[in-house]
């Protein structure tokens, strides 16, 4: 076998060496700026809805989303473990291991998306149902999840690809495939909607066409590679270890995210009770929430790299340094951001959907619950770094007790003893990052990163 002689040809970032800020905000910029793009998939989906079709298509596609997050959660989770793995062998220059780990990876992918398209297809009806979803939304959302899982093999590759590139360091290039993605999509939304009339169908395909095109990018970029984590098809098998090491860290992340989507469903079932127009207010929210969380999930990503290369040379020092100045840097950049969607609250709400109703609503959901994200950035960024170090179990005991067990029991508290009104249970969202961010800054500080164990054959 040919090898390649350095893990930094093209654009792989080696970052156990160098200035921590440039590192962590150099690999966040783009991937702050990619993942912004990949929102825009289902915020222009909706937004073409809610202005040119129906309040009823609006709150259909926007109520949705908790079942998608399930399935793709799952495999969220296991493409970290992936990440981490990968990231670390780097870091460690093991030129075969990083080998192995993409092309497990790459086959892993391609087993899971098949199995994961079949199994959305054949929950959504009793999904849809367990959510108490209106019959006036149904068929609309129903629609609208049977094609999106129909081709959600494009995101599932694209988002391991990408994985496989940000754990060498390179966050720039899968940022340039989802502009182009999505600028994709928003120009076929506005053509199947308002060119061929095609409604929530027509969103739906918009989404998988753009998904499929950004996968094909990325699998053409590896393919291309003259580094490391070069896609060779011949070499492309599951070797044993390396997947044992991957479902190490990512069952648990899987798990966790998983289960909280499903938890969100129950969220979504108590909102659905106030009706439509509560819906859409929620819908709105929920297009502006990924605004101010991204910048934190962005940085996360940066710290769990960060952290699986450091830990890979033994630099546990640097590695912990790194997820301070990460944390520093997004709880800044939260709380501006929370301000300045706090007092303009009123039009974004209405850049979705103008209804007054509606935008009572969403401006209600985002001025109580916008200045209390900076406490997800605890849980966001300290629940990276420990998964970059092989930790993954802690983070996902700690989030299940915060955004499941704990957040269902304040739920139904509210719901059926305390108040009839919406807000009170909307804000079991910031109740849940309060108890998960204290509990998992708590453990940060007294175990730390030094029990890296993931490298050890």
């Amino acid at each position: 076998m040919e090898k390649i002689k350095s893990p930094s040809r093209g654009r792989d970032v080696d970052m156990t060496q160098g200035n921590v800020i440039r590192h962590l905000v150099l690999f966040a910029a783009p991937l702050l700026a990619g993942n912004l793009f990949q929102q825009m998939y289902n915020t222009v989906d909706t937004w073409v809805l809610g202005t040119f079709v129906s309040n009823e298509a609006f709150a259909a596609v926007g109520t949705v989303s908790p079942i998608i997050n399930m399935l793709i959660g799952t495999f969220m989770g296991l493409a970290s473990g992936a990440g981490v793995v990968t990231s670390q062998y780097y870091g460690a220059k093991k030129e075969e291991r990083v080998r192995q780990a993409v092309h497990t990876s790459l086959v892993m992918t391609l087993i899971l998306g098949l199995a994961l398209t079949v199994l959305g297809i054949l929950i959504t009806p009793a999904m849809l149902h367990f959510m108490k979803t209106p019959a006036e939304v149904f068929p609309a959302a129903r629609t609208y999840l049977t094609i999106y899982f129909s081709g959600m093999l494009g995101l599932l590759i694209y988002n391991m690809g990408s994985g496989i590139l940000r754990a060498v360091g390179d966050s720039q290039r899968p940022f340039y495939f989802l502009v182009v993605s999505a600028l994709l999509n928003t120009a076929l939304d506005l053509l199947f909607v308002l060119g061929f009339h095609m409604g929530v169908d027509g969103v739906a395909y918009a989404t998988i066409l753009a998904q499929g095109i950004s996968a094909l990018l990325v699998l053409w970029l590896l393919l291309r590679s003259d580094s490391w984590i070069q896609l060779r098809l011949p070499e492309l098998r599951l070797t044993p270890d390396i997947l044992r090491k991957i479902i190490q860290v990512g069952i648990p992340a899987a798990l966790q995210m998983a289960i909280t989507s499903f938890s969100n469903v129950f969220v979504q079932s108590y909102i659905n009770f106030f009706g439509s127009d509560c819906m859409s207010g929620w819908t709105a929210y929920n297009k502006i929430d990924p605004f101010i969380i991204l910048p934190m999930q962005s940085l996360a990503l940066a710290s769990t790299t960060f952290v699986g290369q450091n830990l890979g040379t033994g630099q546990v020092k640097r590695a912990t340094e790194g997820a301070n100045k990460a944390f520093a840097l997004a709880a800044t950049l939260t709380v501006t951001i929370s301000a300045v969607i706090f007092v303009f609250a009123p039009p974004l709400v209405a850049f979705f959907n103008s209804k007054p109703e509606v935008v009572e609503y969403g401006t209600l959901f985002l001025r109580w619950m916008g200045p209390l994200y900076v406490l997800c950035c605890f849980n966001q960024i300290y629940s990276g770094a420990l998964r970059g170090s092989g930790n993954s179990r802690v983070p996902m005991f700690i989030m299940l007790a915060s955004f499941v067990v704990f957040r269902q029991i304040y739920l139904y508290v509210m719901a059926n003893f305390i108040s009839n009104t919406v807000l009170p249970v909307a804000l079991g969202y910031p109740a849940g990052w309060l108890v998960c961010s204290v509990l998992i800054f708590l453990y940060f500080k007294k175990v730390g990163l030094s029990n890296n164990r993931l490298l050890q054959e």
